[in-house]
């Protein structure tokens, strides 16, 4: 699939994210929680998905990238661990504080997706420069 397409699926990816978010607000906790379930999974499906991407695509990657997905594989290794250490608190005040954390999180993680899809345009397009430069050094002989 060219880089381009990838992309395009990123945006549809993250306007259905967004839908999905914005419905929550409105439905039963359990239907939350089964959503928060599923983006779980989903997430350690993708994550799994880009580990082995990523050392399968090592050799034709920059070690950037390789120790960007490591750094952030760490990442949410330990965000997980923490809010699972957490599920048992029910004191009113600690949810809030768990609650205020959560968003806090939630904003990092979307500027971190934010910079990665800026950081995924630029390499798109200077992919597609590079394989304009090289079609036209072909051509001209």
């Amino acid at each position: 699939m060219a880089a381009s397409d990838e992309l395009s699926k990123l945006a549809t990816r993250a306007k259905s994210a967004e839908d999905r978010v914005a419905a929550a607000k409105s439905q039963a906790r359990a239907d939350v929680q089964a959503k928060v379930d599923k983006a779980r999974d989903d997430a350690r499906r993708t994550a799994d998905r880009l580990q082995k991407q990523t050392a399968k695509a090592a050799t034709g990657a920059s070690q950037q990238w390789t120790d960007v997905q490591q750094r952030w594989s760490g990442h949410v290794a330990e965000v997980r661990r923490d809010v699972e250490s957490r599920k048992a608190e029910r004191d009113s005040r600690k949810l809030q504080r768990r609650a205020d954390i959560a968003e806090s999180d939630a904003v990092a993680a979307v500027a971190f997706a934010e910079a990665a899809l800026e950081e995924a345009e630029y390499a798109v397009l200077d992919a597609t420069l590079i394989r304009m430069d090289a079609e036209d050094r072909q051509a001209s002989g």
